[in-house]
């Protein structure tokens, strides 16, 4: 059986956002302990290893600790986000889903979002429930896994899902992270409201 592969935001969007808030030496500092510096100086151009993303979010709440970790995790999300917006999502889809009823933008993203988990989750159990809330879940989270934390750790994901249903079902969206493995919880869990 092949290892689990994540999309290369999970570490590119990372590096930018440790970058731009702590800078160059402490992002060489934190790619260096996840043994990824050289993703660091060349991005990579591919689907990752999911262990890379384990190590690198370990290394993150390891040197600069769980709310710093959590910042550069969001700042990193949204930063995915307007990435997938400008190059993944299909620029129909951008120019129509705003005009759609929200539940209908939101039902149409979510089929999508699901088609594609294949690209974010690893070998996580993608979950979706197109209700009000709409409710998304990671079961075996790549963002938090090992850890052991009282409170939620996957704001990379919740930022990523946020930003899109932002711009695509509500500019009124709101997203919390109702649960996460890392406080022991079966499974990561978003509700997107709106």
């Amino acid at each position: 059986m092949s290892e689990a592969r994540i999309g290369p935001n999970a570490i590119i969007r990372v590096a930018e956002a440790l970058t731009g808030m702590q800078g160059r030496g402490v992002a060489a500092d934190v790619f260096a302990a996840a043994g990824l510096s050289e993703a660091l100086r060349d991005p990579p151009q591919g689907m990752v290893p999911e262990a890379q993303v384990v190590r690198l979010h370990t290394a993150l709440r390891g040197l600069l600790g769980v709310s710093t970790a959590r910042a550069i995790g969001a700042e990193a999300g949204r930063r995915t986000a307007h990435y997938l917006l400008g190059h993944r999502v299909p620029r129909p889809l951008v120019m129509m889903l705003p005009w759609l009823p929200a539940w209908l933008s939101a039902r149409i993203l979510l089929g999508a979002i699901s088609r594609h988990s294949w690209t974010f989750a690893g070998s996580a159990a993608f979950s979706a429930r197109a209700a009000r809330p709409v409710e998304v879940g990671l079961a075996g989270c790549a963002i938090c896994r090992g850890a052991h934390e009282p409170g939620p750790l996957c704001d990379y994901y919740g930022e990523t899902l946020a930003g899109l249903f932002r711009a695509l079902v509500s500019r009124d969206c709101m997203a919390a992270q109702t649960s996460c493995a890392a406080a022991g919880a079966a499974a990561c869990r978003f509700e997107l409201a709106w």
